[in-house]
């Protein structure tokens, strides 16, 4: 039986032509970047090059990319790296950011309680920041640093981040986005959203799992998390991952190219899902928002999200019960808590990711199985009472 994928919100398969750009740099071309010889010569060559296809990407300068290992090592480079060369004070994140700014977020006010303090940005029943409580907390507590999503990754609701920038330049406050999901699935310019950093990742693209970039304000100071010999401006020590950078270059450079043709497609899928989704009586979190248009987190009563994906994984399709990056953490999404949803209808969350190579249908054929399950579960539960 063929497995069909509808989870590329946590990751992607690598592409065809981004894999054949990577294989010359495990073994022909394995210089190490910094050496001076000819092979240290084609290894730099080639991270500028990618450098460049990243930059491109989103519109920046490429002195303006600094390559990491991750979106995790990005968004953790931005708010303990920035934290460190500021003055102690507020730090405002959404309310559905990604764990790895949660986190962060929270162990930098643990540890330095008398100094930091952290806040968390409200968001309406549709996942979207409540722009009027964000200004209004602004102002009563003065932010030095801001961090707000682009796009969620459970629901795939886009937030103004341009608004929310300029509320916190208003504030002298520094701005950075967490860009992972938005990348290749709608316009991200770094310009245009006003912010001082952002964080890509490519694996998220079609890309190799292990590469990523925290893109950054020429002004911004930071302070490096790893230390060693200065590589990445000074700001990310460690030999680079070649191969790896690479392939994140060519993907930037594919998603740019295809982004409008894929979007339009894709979106057109989720439509038709969402159609036989809310036939059945599903709910679907986030649908008065604007979203990216692969995404679609929805919820039948009464089938609990988990059961349903292992089932839907049995009958073939892979989709998540929330976040990948929860997966060892089970219990209800944060995102859904903070939107207020009611919990027992959040345990019956499920998240279907569309990407390019899904088909119309792979779509018909999900809602039969999830039609044949559901029914299947519920005549189970019956006979139960």
């Amino acid at each position: 039986m063929e497995q069909i994928y509808f989870d590329h919100n946590a990751t992607t398969r690598v592409d065809d032509a981004v894999l054949d750009a990577m294989l010359p740099y495990f073994q022909q071309e394995f210089g190490n970047a910094s050496s001076r010889h000819a092979y240290g010569r084609v290894a730099r060559q080639a991270i500028d090059k990618a450098r460049k296809q990243v930059a491109d990407a989103v519109g920046v300068q490429p002195a303006q990319v600094i390559f990491t290992s991750g979106g995790s090592e990005s968004n953790n480079l931005f708010i303990r790296g920035a934290a460190d060369s500021l003055k102690p004070s507020n730090l405002f994140i959404s309310a559905i950011e990604h764990p790895c700014v949660l986190k962060p977020t929270q162990e930098l006010a643990r540890r330095r309680c008398d100094q930091w303090a952290a806040h968390q940005l409200a968001v309406n029943a549709q996942g979207q920041v409540d722009l009027g409580a964000a200004d209004a907390a602004m102002h009563a507590h003065k932010p030095e640093l801001v961090s707000v999503m682009l796009a969620n990754n459970e629901t795939g609701v886009i937030q103004d981040v341009t608004s929310i920038a300029e509320m916190a330049r208003a504030q002298g406050a520094i701005i950075h986005t967490d860009a992972v999901q938005g990348l290749g699935k709608i316009p991200v310019d770094f310009a245009a959203l006003k912010v001082h950093a952002m964080t890509l990742s490519a694996h998220k693209i079609y890309g190799p799992k292990g590469a990523a970039a925290l893109i950054v304000d020429k002004r911004l100071l930071l302070k490096p998390l790893i230390y060693g010999g200065g590589h990445e401006n000074g700001l990310r020590s460690g030999t680079e991952n070649i191969p790896a950078i690479v392939g994140f270059g060519v993907a930037c450079e594919l998603a740019h190219s295809r982004m409008a043709e894929t979007a339009q497609r894709v979106s057109r899928l989720r439509d038709h899902l969402e159609k036989g989704l809310v036939v059945m009586g599903a709910t679907i979190f986030g649908a008065a928002a604007a979203r990216i248009p692969n995404t679609c987190y929805f919820a039948l009563p009464d089938i609990e999200g988990d059961t349903l994906v292992v089932k839907l994984d049995k009958a073939g399709f892979a989709a998540a019960a929330g976040a990948a990056c929860s997966s060892v953490n089970p219990g209800q999404s944060h995102v859904l808590a903070a939107m207020q949803v009611d919990p027992m209808l959040a345990r019956c969350a499920v998240r279907v990711s569309l990407g390019s190579s899904n088909t119309h249908a792979q779509i018909e054929d999900f809602l039969q199985a999830i039609q044949r399950i559901t029914a299947e579960l519920r005549h189970i539960s019956s006979l139960s009472i």
